[in-house]
């Protein structure tokens, strides 16, 4: 079983985040991993590993030629969608590979262009099960299948819309805090409610943004960060979760509308972590929609079951509130940068970085990845 506090993530950097940007993917990632190299106090030569995305569409050999990185001695591609891959699985090879001694400082990067013809979901379009199926009938699309999540949801626990709105809410207020964040004009109700409909009940403001940007992230071993420039910022606790389920089938086909593994996930890093969820400080969450964000704050354990449109309501996760979430503006305000940017704020946070935002003596902080059919949290700690 894999321990905790044995690796420490020592730098990060992203790029802008832009409705629609001009660069490629690779140069995205390319001037992302530079800025996490220098972060932590490294140059390129001093990058030995590498852990590729596949749904970024470029290799560790690419990326490595882009940086002018020295010599590569592993390299691994995570495997799993969307926020898992990105804040859970790439942290588990990573750990594996430098535990084993096959790598001292591991590249993380990912980057993704949402304006590209088709949009980054087009892939789903070519799926057998859509196409021959649900396309002919209308129900496609990202919003479609959460919307109808949204609405078992509100069926099975109660929602009211004003408890909906808290969401998009609670993330554009720490967003109008983030000098970098996409959205950072204020959001009450009434502008909420002006938002557009896109698939009832979910509005614009409901969604992930649209964003070209890119981050990255460096993984080194414990030791090697207590003589970095930062505080150490380690893994305390990992867990993947996962459903088997094929994506294209996974919004339609299986028994339950919220099957994703994320409390199998949580609890997995909160034994690894031997911690809690009370223990936390703060949180984020994968906030693709408002109804992936509220059941996964459940399945971090932040509140009980059915409850969270009223842990928000009640302005638990705001700033100033007793358990912050998202405190970048999340995907729906600040970016959308599947899960990597996620966890760069969490980072940011732990070291004590973030100003205006900054959670008070933050010192532990759960970090939920989304896949769809995967799942992963993240337990950091500032030691």
């Amino acid at each position: 079983m894999m321990k905790g506090n044995r690796i420490a993530i020592t730098g990060v950097g992203e790029t802008p985040f832009l409705r629609k940007g001009e660069e490629s993917v690779l140069m995205m990632m390319a001037r992302a991993s530079l800025s996490a190299i220098a972060d932590a106090g490294l140059t390129p030569a001093d990058i030995d590993g590498y852990i590729s995305n596949k749904y970024a569409g470029h290799g560790s050999d690419e990326v490595a030629h882009a940086i002018g990185a020295g010599e590569k001695r592993f390299c691994a591609i995570a495997d799993s969608a969307g926020g898992t891959a990105t804040t859970g699985q790439a942290l588990q090879l990573a750990q594996m590979a430098i535990e084993a001694g096959l790598a001292r400082h591991v590249l993380i990067p990912y980057a993704i262009r949402s304006t590209k013809p088709g949009g980054v979901y087009g892939v789903h379009a070519r799926e057998p099960q859509k196409a021959g199926i649900e396309m002919p009938v209308g129900f496609f699309g990202q919003p479609t299948y959460f919307a109808s999540m949204a609405n078992r949801y509100a069926h099975e626990y109660g929602m009211t819309e004003e408890e909906q709105a808290a969401v998009p809410m609670t993330y554009r207020a720490w967003a109008t805090l983030t000098p970098g964040a996409q959205r950072r004009e204020p959001m009450d109700l009434d502008v909420y409610r002006q938002s557009p409909m896109i698939a009832t009940p979910l509005r614009a403001a409901d969604c992930c943004l649209t964003t070209d940007g890119g981050g990255a992230y460096v993984v080194s071993a414990v030791e090697e960060a207590r003589d970095m420039p930062h505080p150490v910022v380690s893994v305390r606790g990992m867990g993947l979760g996962f459903t088997n389920w094929p994506q294209g089938i996974l919004f339609t086909q299986t028994p339950s509308t919220f099957a994703f593994p994320g409390e199998v996930s949580a609890r997995r890093a909160y034994e690894m972590a031997d911690c809690d969820p009370k223990d936390m400080d703060f949180a984020q969450v994968y906030d693709g929609f408002t109804i992936s964000a509220l059941v996964q704050t459940e399945m971090l354990g932040l509140c009980e079951k059915g409850e969270a449109p009223r842990f928000y309501a009640a302005g638990h996760a705001k700033p100033g509130g007793r358990m912050p979430v998202n405190t970048s503006g999340g995907h729906m305000s600040g970016g959308y940068v599947p899960g990597i940017n996620l966890i760069i704020e969490a980072v940011r946070q732990l070291r004590g970085q973030e100003g205006d935002r900054q959670v008070p003596d933050a010192r532990l902080c759960a970090v939920a990845g989304l896949g769809g059919n995967s799942h992963s949290t993240t337990i950091l700690a500032r030691d």
